[in-house]
């Protein structure tokens, strides 16, 4: 059973409102189940004007009035807080360290974390709130003990379950995600939206990163980086080509690399390794990506943490699929073990790690090894 049937009182509910389609029916579901909500539209740019008509985050002008309209016709009063300074610091900043450090960060998971369940579930409650209400696609099951679980939606399809692995217990027991045990398609939520009278039935969802309205993350950390001109390596450590900068490149990456010399083989070559000391790109064949095990810094367990090696089913992106591992933490390290290889595993990302559809925890990724390494790839 999820959260918000089990009630027993209605509560004071701070729904979190994008501007977007699923973020709006899981207020008016909330409004809809007896609790009293308040909905709220987090200004996340210091300059909101800069990002454009027709960028494609949740974060734009037309997002904030689109939020607006939405509580107007459910009935609930509005607010629009301004967390962008927090925003700037917690995602953005962390975001171009990330990727200047040779990483592959998760910008929505971060924001998840230090923005809507941190500093928004914070503000929340010392304000007599005692729920945030999202529009993610993820359920929390409440067992007799009281004590709560994150689990996978009931879609698969729509399953946003990655991105909340960030989410401790105490943040758990003070969330509603209304649109969890939704077993409809995205047509039939926007369906809903439109009985329901809201004009952002038909709004396209957003995607990519929110603060690169243009979906150029590369041309956005060379504005912030500046462009530093290196060399891109085979294995063997040979010159094959030159770059712009070593942090526009992620590992696995196949698509623009633009290599002059090609591979002996005549096979596409993938991004294996990026050092920002010496600002190279190492390259080579893709199954020298593939990643047997890998260690994991500063895990976040949705519940109490695991103790003695376990068997788990793990994700590593947001729309990626499970592959079985064995998982232990060890001085505050999580070692993980795939049953099978899996590729193009970068660290910066993030683990998270399931028992069936539970959500065990997460962790970031610090380093992998590679079935090749005794061939001398290695991350």
């Amino acid at each position: 059973m999820t959260d918000i049937p089990q009630r027993t009182r209605p509560l004071r509910v701070l729904a979190a409102m994008s501007g977007g389609v699923d973020s709006a029916v899981a207020a008016a579901r909330a409004a809809e189940a007896g609790h009293d909500v308040t909905g709220v539209h987090l200004a996340l740019s210091a300059n909101p004007q800069s990002f454009r008509t027709g960028a494609r985050g949740c974060c734009t002008i037309e997002d904030s009035r689109d939020a607006r309209r939405a509580a107007d016709v459910i009935g609930i009063p509005f607010y629009v807080w301004d967390l962008a300074d927090r925003f700037r610091e917690d995602v953005v900043e962390d975001f171009v360290a990330e990727y200047e450090a040779g990483r592959t960060p998760n910008p929505c998971l971060r924001c998840n974390e230090k923005i809507k369940f941190a500093a928004l579930l914070d503000k929340a409650l010392a304000l007599g709130f005692d729920a945030v209400c999202t529009g993610h696609y993820a359920k929390i099951v409440t067992l007799p003990d009281g004590s709560r679980e994150l689990h996978r939606a009931s879609d698969m399809a729509k399953d946003q379950s990655y991105v909340l692995g960030v989410l401790d217990e105490q943040q758990l027991a003070h969330a509603l995600f209304p649109l969890g045990d939704t077993l409809t398609t995205k047509d039939e939520i926007r369906a809903e939206a439109e009985r329901r009278g809201l004009a952002v039935a038909k709004k396209p969802d957003s995607h990519d990163i929110c603060f690169i309205a243009d979906g150029d993350t590369q041309g956005f950390l060379a504005r912030r980086l500046g462009k530093a001109e290196g060399d891109i390596v085979d294995e063997s450590g040979a010159k094959v080509g030159t770059h712009e900068g070593a942090f526009g490149f992620t590992i696995g990456q196949r698509k623009g690399l633009r290599i002059g010399t090609p591979a002996a083989d005549g096979k596409p070559r993938y991004v294996l390794d990026i050092s920002p000391v010496n600002n190279t790109v190492t390259v080579g064949p893709a199954a020298a990506l593939d990643v047997s095990a890998l260690t994991a810094i500063r895990p976040r367990w949705c519940g109490t943490a695991p103790t003695g090696p376990a068997l788990y089913t793990a994700q590593l992106r947001a729309h990626g699929g499970e592959t079985e591992v064995s998982a232990e933490l060890v001085d505050g390290e999580l070692r993980v073990t795939f049953t099978e290889p899996v590729r193009g595993v970068a660290p910066g990302q993030a683990i998270v790690l399931y028992d069936d559809t539970r959500v065990v925890g997460s962790a970031t990724i610090a380093s992998t090894v590679r079935t090749a390494d005794t061939a001398g790839v290695s991350q």
